[in-house]
């Protein structure tokens, strides 16, 4: 069976497995497999319990991301294959490239494309260890560096760039010190690439429950501290383009035909592609 989820601005396919069992608990329907016998896991037997994805919600992003990492890659929230596989092609007819960028890489899924796409070493950059450990253990040659994506110990190092479901933890203010730093990281010419989704028709089951996910998070950042930012509705495509190009880059997309098409026969999802001139 196949659900989508949306993954920071983008919908992404996330294979789950042929379940006939809903738990419902305190108002959540937790879908699991009947034959399985473990409690309360979301989303697989080898991904988090509910028990911790609660206490990692009620931490610090950094924090947060620290307690998850060891299970991150078997939860939906890491991109998809397809994801990473329609970004690679799409980018493939305009390398080689140099050096390559992930910016806020996690657990490094996006450093898989760097290495075929790139002729020199490949960096990843995060603030949390964790995620920098995972990173590390699944590309041993690569170069894994922590640090805050809004002031990149970067300057004109890199060729290309990219990014995977990492713009919905920085809020609008935030986003033009990350694109500045972006920018200087790149040498003259440089691209920095990411995929974005279309917005979501009001008519849709997800627009609703993602606005009711924003809406949640925004009252637990108001009530309780240290903040945990995440949101999926504040990087529409026409604001990141504005952000970009106060940045000094130049920006164009291409349509990712392989993530499928809306039912008005416009692309599910574009590659962003933004040019250090």
């Amino acid at each position: 069976m196949c659900y989508y989820a949306r993954d920071i601005g983008l919908i992404v396919p996330v294979a789950i497995p042929d379940c006939r069992t809903n738990i419902r608990r305190q108002g959540l329907s937790l879908i699991r497999p009947a034959s399985e016998k473990y409690p309360l896991l979301v989303f697989s037997p080898q991904g988090p319990s509910l028990r911790e994805l609660t206490v990692q919600a009620l931490s610090s992003v950094e924090r947060g991301y620290d307690l998850l990492a060891p299970k991150f890659d078997h939860t939906p929230f890491r991109t998809s294959d397809g994801v990473l596989d329609a970004t690679a092609d799409a980018l493939r007819p305009l390398g080689p490239f140099g050096r390559g960028l992930d910016v806020c890489c996690g657990t490094g899924a996006g450093m898989r494309i760097l290495e075929p796409l790139c002729q020199g070493r490949i960096t990843g950059v995060d603030f949390s260890t964790g995620m920098l450990a995972q990173a590390r253990r699944a590309h041993p040659d690569a170069e894994c560096v922590q640090a805050d994506v809004r002031a990149l110990p970067f300057a004109e190092t890199f060729d290309l760039a990219v990014s995977f479901g990492a713009l919905g933890h920085f809020l609008p203010a935030e986003r033009p010190s990350l694109f500045a730093g972006v920018y200087r990281a790149l040498r003259p010419g440089g691209l920095f690439a990411f995929p974005i989704g279309a917005p979501l028709p009001i008519t849709s089951r997800w627009y609703w429950a993602l606005l009711g996910f924003d809406l949640a998070m925004q009252v637990r950042n108001a009530v309780w501290r240290p903040p945990f930012v995440m949101y999926y509705g504040t990087c529409r495509l026409q604001a990141v383009r504005n952000d970009l190009t106060a940045a000094g880059f130049t920006v164009t997309t291409v349509p990712l035909t392989a993530l499928g098409r809306r039912e008005d026969g416009s692309p599910r999802c574009r590659l962003v592609l933004a040019r250090r001139t």
